[in-house]
């Protein structure tokens, strides 16, 4: 019966405190905090991309140099020499291509392909460089950024182009363009509109986009990337109202000065006014990528 009892007693009897050490600091043991994958934090992962964008004053790194290589219309990983120092101007488009599978297989079922982003640079108030892009780094807003340190951050993952302006803006286009990007600033991307362009009632076909996809300039609360530039350089008198096609231009078709879509094909040249495009690296050695 003793070892029954005392058994007993043995199991019912409270833990054993911990011993916490005689000397300073008297701390309990550290555990490891227990965290979901980041699957299913979707909130947390886009305030941290948020928080990564080289927002005004936000203290980016920017790039060691800035330089564009020879321009070309080939998409390829080829840096054509010499380089020559860029200074980014209002007006300049710039277009990336990162590593991201799933958004080179959203451009290929819409039936295009790399670049998968655009943006365009404008001028601050106070004259820095800004540069306007509709969903950076795959969050969910327009945003002005400052120009150098977020073409690094792309730099960073892929491949940049410049199609810089060749005809330099007048002032009050430079005017009117930083008044858009200013207006669009945290309005929304056009999440929903670019899905539309996997279906068939999107904008873009072969005979849809003569009369639909049309610029709206300040009127939409939500853009998609290619859409945000083309409309930022109908509103500062850079393209065609008439023939623009907003909502139907992707990427490539603003690298390329040719599309598959025969309207698009005939009236979107951005030549002779912007230069072809070119390879920008933040060094001058084929060291980038």
């Amino acid at each position: 019966m003793l070892p029954l009892c005392l058994a007993a007693l043995t199991l019912g009897a409270d833990p054993a405190p911990y011993p916490y050490p005689d000397t300073p600091p008297l701390t309990p043991p550290y555990v490891a905090e227990k965290r979901l994958p980041s699957i299913f934090t979707p909130k947390q992962r886009m305030i941290a991309k948020v928080a990564d964008l080289a927002l005004p004053g936000a203290g980016k790194p920017a790039p060691c140099g800035s330089y564009l290589w020879q321009p070309s219309y080939e998409l390829d990983f080829e840096l054509r020499g010499p380089t020559r120092e860029y200074v980014p101007q209002p007006g300049d488009i710039v277009l990336s291509a990162d590593g991201s599978v799933f958004w080179k297989l959203m451009h290929n079922l819409a039936g295009t392909s790399h670049p998968t982003h655009s943006m365009i640079v404008f001028a601050y108030p106070d004259g820095s460089m800004g540069i306007l892009e509709a969903g950076p780094h795959d969050t969910l807003k327009c945003r002005t950024m400052e120009a150098l340190p977020h073409m690094l951050s792309y730099e960073n993952e892929g491949r940049v182009w410049v199609r810089r302006r060749a005809v330099p803006l007048t002032a009050e286009e430079s005017a009117r363009l930083t008044e858009f990007a200013l207006a669009t600033n945290l309005r929304k991307f056009a999440l929903g509109r670019l899905a539309r362009q996997l279906t068939p009632i999107r904008s873009r076909g072969p005979l849809r986009t003569a009369f639909v996809g049309k610029p709206h300039g300040l009127e939409r609360e939500s853009y998609f990337c290619s859409e945000l530039v083309c409309e930022a350089c109908v509103y500062a008198g850079l393209m065609n109202p008439c023939t623009t096609r907003p909502s139907a231009t992707y990427p490539r078709d603003l690298f390329m000065d040719r599309s598959l879509n025969p309207y698009l094909n005939r009236h979107l040249k951005l030549a002779p006014c912007w230069d072809p495009p070119a390879r920008w690296t933040s060094t001058a050695c084929g060291c980038a990528k």
